[in-house]
């Protein structure tokens, strides 16, 4: 989405929405943007804390927090903020990645700074009532254990925790039962100490705003409290990402007939030229009935019922996943063998002009979407300021249009490599009681 500058210095425009950012004296960075075809305010709140800050014995408290924030503080008891968010016609809702913690509001324009008061008093501190804190600390057992009865979400987690080895991207963000299950009250407050304040955060506001009135309001609320500790002082280690030696597999069962595939290769931090190439290749592969993959897989020789591809970048580095399930009576070895041969073709040879168009056109519709709500655009904004650098929404057009057949080769050559990878099968639990 390209940019064009705007009126105020220090600003751009984006999608009809002008962009400045400013700093509070505590550390607070406040992203604005301002656009004003909906009489709406989306209100994001980030915090640079996700699983990949956890020690192996705090494993799920980022998202376990995430629950409790809406569980009590000093102003707000238990269920408050949901219904204050409801009486006043609002939407609201959070989610944890392995990067980044973040929390969101929806209001018309002339209600939305309540939101600024909801996360003004959550970040000085919550209640952690014990025995609220147990009863959700179930919630959340239930929910990972019907992770568990997943077939799919078993299986990457099986190839993730090869795929990553020591680094805590191999965790799940919900975490572990026994993790989970000794976690006290204390323990999450002490988490939310060291993580939850503004040096830590990013606060984005987009819609029907004022700049200059927003930002006044934000100062009242949140100017008080105190800096507290950046990430970079207080997360703990985290070891580096070994280069792959070999192609390394796994094989798990199922008790049902499907045979489940899925690949993970290393890659990339967010935001690097690769992460752009990696994007384009993915569509390549397997978006729409004309991609490499599904024409030929599903379409073509009906060897798979489904196939796609994931790009997933992270802060510290990346992963790109294949998915695809064998059609009825096919062999895992017949079709990972025409997944291989797509694979060669993808580092030998050039991808057509026209393939690389559509690419492309493909990926510009998609970010044009993703700006469209006040709310989408304030996540595109925030998910980038707290992983890398929010200005790359900017450009990424033409960063697309600058990627040439040579460097998608090049890539998939370096990173898409069969050494690199990681092969998981789940598999029919009746081949196994078979052999």
């Amino acid at each position: 989405m390209s940019a064009d500058h705007g009126v105020h210095p220090g600003s751009v425009m984006l999608a009809g929405a002008e962009i400045r950012e400013h700093t509070l004296p505590n550390g607070l960075r406040v992203i604005l943007a301002e656009r004003h075809d909906d009489p709406v305010v989306a209100t994001l709140m980030l915090y640079r804390v996700g699983s990949r800050n956890e020690l192996e014995e705090e494993a799920g408290v980022s998202h376990f927090l995430e629950h409790m924030m809406f569980k009590g503080s000093a102003r707000y008891e238990k269920g408050e903020v949901d219904l204050r968010t409801a009486e006043l016609g609002g939407n609201n809702n959070a989610f944890t990645t392995p990067d980044h913690t973040a929390y969101y509001f929806e209001f018309t324009a002339d209600r939305w700074d309540v939101a600024l008061e909801i996360e003004a008093d959550r970040m000085r501190g919550l209640s952690l009532d014990p025995v609220e804190f147990e009863a959700e600390k179930q919630v959340v057992l239930s929910e990972l254990a019907m992770g568990e009865d997943d077939p799919w979400r078993n299986l990457s987690q099986q190839v993730s925790e090869i795929l990553f080895a020591r680094h805590p991207y191999r965790r799940p963000v919900i975490g572990y039962a026994e993790s989970l299950a000794r976690m006290t009250p204390d323990d999450m407050r002490s988490y939310h100490r060291r993580y939850y304040n503004p040096a830590n955060a990013t606060l984005v506001i987009s819609g029907d705003i004022t700049p200059d009135d927003a930002l006044a309001r934000i100062a009242e609320h949140f100017g008080s409290i105190e800096a507290g500790t950046r990430f970079e002082d207080v997360a703990p280690y985290r070891p580096p990402l070994a280069e792959p030696r070999g192609e390394r597999r796994v094989t798990t069962y199922w008790d049902d007939e499907s045979r489940r595939l899925v690949i993970g290769w290393p890659t990339v931090p967010v935001g690097s030229r690769e992460d752009d190439a990696l994007d384009l290749i993915s569509v390549l592969l397997t978006t729409g009935r004309l991609s490499r993959l599904h024409r030929r897989l599903v379409l073509d020789e009906g060897l798979a019922v489904n196939v796609s591809t994931s790009n997933d970048t992270r802060v510290d580095s990346g992963a790109f996943w294949l998915y695809a399930e064998c059609a009825a009576g096919v062999t895992p070895q017949a079709l990972e063998a025409v997944i291989d041969e797509e694979l060669k073709l993808l580092a030998t040879s050039w991808a057509s002009a026209d393939e690389l168009k559509r690419a492309r056109r493909i990926l510009e519709a998609s970010d044009a979407y993703e700006l469209e709500s006040a709310l989408d655009l304030a996540e595109d904004l925030g998910e980038l300021a707290i992983d890398a650098d929010w200005r790359l929404v900017l450009n990424s057009k033409e960063r697309y249009a600058a990627i040439r057949p040579k460097y998608l080769m090049e890539v998939a050559v370096r990173l898409l490599s069969f050494e690199r990878r990681v092969v998981g099968w789940s598999l029919p639990e009746l081949e196994r009681l078979m052999r």
